[in-house]
């Protein structure tokens, strides 16, 4: 065999020029998909971070039909204390969780005494929220270190907002909502920081304390309209929302029906779409690499087998089998993508590097800056090889074969 592998490259080598420029080009698709690979899931790594550990976290209970009903914020389905602490009871007993918080959600006016606008504002606990969603507060400007993410009396505004009522922290302003029952109340309140707007749902919403909103809707307790849950390794997400799911099937209202609901984050956000899609591309791309990988080795197989006729023949009439032969042009494939995959690999790992050097950004929604850190996993790279490999040892099958089967008489009158 080590002969054969020894033949085969030196038989490579005869012709570089086509070699050379069969090789660059796999080395071009190797190198392109492992490049688009890596940006395309440091991309989606980075907008589901985003979602999850500033807005939405991993995991979202809510009382049975509150989020067909979402956009309405709708106060006649939240949870009763009662419920949220025996809810809160089960989740306590889950190992997989980092932590939860509850949230009361509402829809209200906000006035700075002269202009009048609507708002949608999360009632959070302050040190539960930092457990869920612990890149909240870096989106947050105007607050000294140390100080709660929002104290008794704040309430964070959104950043488009605050520009253009022209509120900065330390402002006085008045809250104004309507709580279940159609009663009106009004709630003065100091601006205790701005929050940068980012994409997704809920990263234009105001912040405000839990006890704060609750007296603003006249709740003797806060009443619950969405418990956000962080997974300790997100990894496990699927798992973790199957079993939690079961566990909640368990509590039933009087009616016999549901009490809760579990959505995970790709439920909620419509950037689970487009990461899917980012998935669907990426294996689109691997399958032009296939094809590119294919054809190129194929015709050079082609080419090679129609240019050494007499050579095969010369072979096979010395007493060479035409397994030999065979084995000799697959190992020629075989080599070519080899060295191509290896060259490909080497010149995308470089090219992550480089731009992870350069710290390559760009603009994204909302005026937002995005700074990608391509990363690539050995995995990856690993399977990308082998896949070429694969393919060109598949492409040269057929040219092998038509080798294999010329007739050394025939072979050696071939002109």
């Amino acid at each position: 065999m080590i002969n054969i592998l020894r033949l085969a490259f030196k038989n490579l080598t005869r012709y570089k020029r086509r070699s050379i420029l069969t090789g660059l080009l796999i080395v071009l698709g190797v190198g392109a998909v492992i490049v688009f690979t890596g940006l395309s899931d440091s991309f989606k790594r980075l907008m589901i971070g985003q979602i999850t550990d500033s807005m939405l976290s991993h995991l979202q209970v809510h009382k049975k039909g509150y989020v067909a009903s979402i956009d309405n914020l709708p106060l006649n389905l939240n949870l009763s204390p009662t419920a949220y602490q025996r809810l809160a009871g089960m989740l306590k007993a889950e190992p997989a969780l980092a932590g939860f918080a509850p949230r009361l959600k509402l829809g209200a006016m906000l006035s700075n005494f002269e202009t009048t606008t609507a708002v949608r504002i999360n009632g959070i606990d302050p040190e539960a929220e930092n457990l869920v969603a612990p890149d909240l507060k870096d989106r947050v400007s105007g607050r000294e270190p140390g100080q709660p993410l929002v104290g008794r009396g704040e309430i964070l505004l959104p950043e488009v907002l605050a520009r253009g009522l022209d509120l900065k922290p330390g402002s006085e302003v008045v809250v104004v909502a309507t709580n279940q029952e159609g009663s009106v109340n009004g709630l003065p309140l100091k601006v205790g920081g701005v929050v940068a707007s980012v994409m997704g749902p809920g990263g234009r919403d105001g912040y405000m304390h839990i006890d704060d909103a609750a007296a603003l809707l006249r709740m003797n307790a806060p009443e619950i309209s969405e418990v956000a849950v962080r997974l300790t390794d997100f990894d496990q997400l699927d798992q973790v929302a199957a079993r939690l799911k079961a566990a909640l099937g368990e509590f039933k209202n009087p009616k016999g029906m549901p009490m809760f609901e579990l959505h995970t984050w790709a439920d909620l956000a419509p950037f689970a779409h487009i990461a899917r899609l980012i998935d669907l591309m990426t294996v689109f791309i691997k399958a032009i690499l296939v094809a590119v990988v294919l054809i190129s080795i194929l015709n050079v197989m082609m080419m090679s087998v129609f240019e050494r006729v007499r050579e095969i023949g010369t072979l096979m009439a010395i007493g060479t089998t035409p397994a030999k032969v065979a084995q000799l042009f697959l190992a020629e494939g075989f080599i070519l993508g080899l060295i191509s995959s290896l060259a490909g690999a080497a010149v995308g790992v470089g090219t992550i590097a480089a731009l992870n050097a350069t710290k390559v950004s760009f603009l994204f929604g909302m005026g937002q800056q995005i700074v990608l850190a391509p990363t690539i996993g050995a995995g990856t790279v690993l399977a990308v090889c082998l896949i070429v490999i694969a393919v060109a040892a598949l492409a040269s099958l057929h040219p092998a074969m038509k080798a294999s089967r010329l007739e050394p008489v025939e072979a050696l009158r071939h002109v």
